[in-house]
C-alpha cells in the first residue's frame, strides 16, 4: 500500500481509495446484519438486535430510524455515525417539505445522502461515515421503494437488500427467493416472514422477539380504518412475537 491511506483524498497507483474502503470495513465491523425486502404494497427492513451489556436500557439500543413520517431506515454500521447521519437525513427531509409541500420520495433523499456520502470522499476534514443506510417508503406514484446508500456515495433501488458482515450470503438466499419476480409475494405479514426466515437462515439463529427490529411501510392501519398505512414505524416486540409464532407453525 506504501502510505497511499495516509490521506482520504490520494488515489492509490490501482485506482483506490483505501480510506473509503476502511469505510466498508466498518460496516462489516459492527457484526450486525440487516436486510430489506420489497413488497408490492409494503417494504419491510429487518435488523438483528444485540444489547452489548445487561446494564444497558434495550429500548435506547436500534438500529431502525424513522426519517420523516413516509421514510424509515436501517442503519448498519457504527451507531455513532449512524445517529449523525440520521440526523442529517431528517434535516434535509424537514427542509424539502418546507420548501416544496409536500413529504420528500425515498429515491430523492437516497440521491442527497448519497451527493453528500461522496463529497465526504473529497475532503480533507472530513472522513467517511462507516454506516450503510437502507431507506423504505410507500411512494403515491411508484408504490413501495428500497434503497440503500454506501459510504463511496453509490445509491440504487432493490427489490432487496443487505448490509452488514453476512452481506454476500443474504445476497444469494434472496435471489433464490424472488428469482425473476419484481418484488416479494403476499401481505406485510408474508414479506415480514420471508425477512425473518432470510436472516435466520443466513446466520444460522433462531430468533427471539426481544433479538430483532422490523420497521415497516405498509402495514395496518393504527386508527381501526381499512387500507394500509403509508406511514414507517417499528413494529413492537408483541408484533415480532406474533409473526415467529407464525412462522413456527409453518416449519
Amino acid at each position: 500500500m506504501s502510505a497511499y491511506d495516509r490521506h482520504i483524498t490520494i488515489f492509490s497507483d490501482q485506482g483506490r481509495l483505501y480510506q473509503v474502503e476502511y469505510a466498508f470495513k466498518a460496516i462489516t465491523s459492527s457484526n450486525i446484519t440487516s436486510l430489506g425486502i420489497r413488497g408490492k404494497n409494503c417494504a419491510v427492513v429487518i435488523s438483528q438486535k444485540k444489547v452489548p451489556d445487561k446494564l444497558i436500557d434495550p429500548e435506547s439500543v436500534t438500529h431502525i430510524f424513522k426519517i420523516s413520517p413516509s421514510v424509515g431506515c436501517v442503519m448498519t454500521g457504527s451507531i455513532a455515525d449512524a445517529r449523525a447521519s440520521v440526523d442529517r437525513a431528517r434535516g434535509e427531509a424537514a427542509e424539502f417539505r418546507y420548501k416544496f409541500g409536500y413529504e420528500m420520495p425515498c429515491d430523492v433523499l437516497a440521491k442527497r445522502l448519497a451527493n453528500i456520502n461522496q463529497v465526504y470522499t473529497q475532503r480533507a476534514y472530513m472522513r467517511p461515515l462507516g454506516v450503510a443506510t437502507t431507506l423504505i417508503s410507500l411512494d403515491i406514484e411508484k408504490g413501495s421503494q428500497l434503497y440503500k446508500c454506501d459510504p463511496a456515495g453509490y445509491y440504487v433501488g432493490y427489490k432487496a437488500t443487505a448490509s452488514g458482515p453476512k452481506q454476500q450470503e443474504a445476497f444469494n438466499h434472496l435471489e433464490k427467493k424472488l428469482k425473476n419476480k419484481d418484488h416479494a409475494d403476499g401481505n406485510w405479514e408474508e414479506v415480514v416472514e420471508l425477512a425473518i426466515t432470510a436472516l435466520s437462515n443466513v446466520l444460522s439463529v433462531d430468533f427471539k422477539k426481544h433479538e430483532l427490529e422490523v420497521g415497516i411501510v405498509g402495514g395496518p392501519r393504527k386508527d381501526g380504518k381499512e387500507g394500509i398505512d403509508p406511514s414507517f414505524r417499528a413494529l413492537t416486540e408483541d408484533e415480532i412475537d406474533e409473526r415467529l409464532q407464525a412462522i413456527a407453525e409453518k416449519d
